[in-house]
């Protein structure tokens, strides 16, 4: 009689806890390499600089085009008008500024793909418009602003959203 009851009491094996546990980690590294896998084929790099090289004799060409910004007392007062996406720019200068239209960029720190390029207008005195296809996302931005002639640039950092407008002026070069 005891003969049969052991062999009743003997499950196979795939109704056992242990085989499936022992099995659960290989499987769960196997499912979770196949999503790395596929990360890092879907997303772009947006962080690396195709050619540095470049990029790095460039901050030279910026780092003057501040210093220029900076000697013309530059700095813009930035409004944006939500309901018609309207985007006004009050340009203040040291000097006479004759620039007929200006570049605002808005960058994403860290995706390109959603960086914004606004061109302006020169309607009135020092006054410039632009529009934006939508209101940028909430976070933090870098913001750089150039004339048609690349003379000059103020470049900033603001994180949106802001209750009143943007202040950008010329950055402090000696830091």
């Amino acid at each position: 009689m005891t003969i049969q009851q052991n062999k009743a009491e003997i499950s196979p094996w795939h109704k056992q806890f242990w085989p499936w546990f022992i099995m659960f980690f290989p499987a769960l590294a196997v499912v979770a390499g196949i999503a790395t896998i596929i990360i890092a084929v879907k997303t772009d790099d947006g962080l690396v600089e195709e050619n540095y090289y470049k990029a790095g004799l460039a901050i030279n060409q910026t780092i003057d085009d501040e210093t220029k910004a900076k000697t013309l007392g530059l700095s813009a007062k930035i409004n944006i008008i939500a309901e018609t996406n309207q985007l006004l720019l009050k340009l203040s200068s040291n000097e006479n500024i004759e620039a007929k239209r200006l570049q605002l960029k808005l960058i994403h720190p860290t995706i390109k793909n959603r960086d914004i390029s606004i061109p302006l207008l020169l309607q009135n005195n020092s006054q410039y418009i632009g529009f934006l296809n939508s209101l940028p996302e909430k976070g933090r931005w870098y913001v750089t602003l150039t004339p048609e002639n690349k003379q000059w640039r103020i470049s900033s950092e603001l994180h949106i959203p802001i209750a009143s407008g943007w202040r950008l002026t010329t950055p402090d070069i000696n830091n």
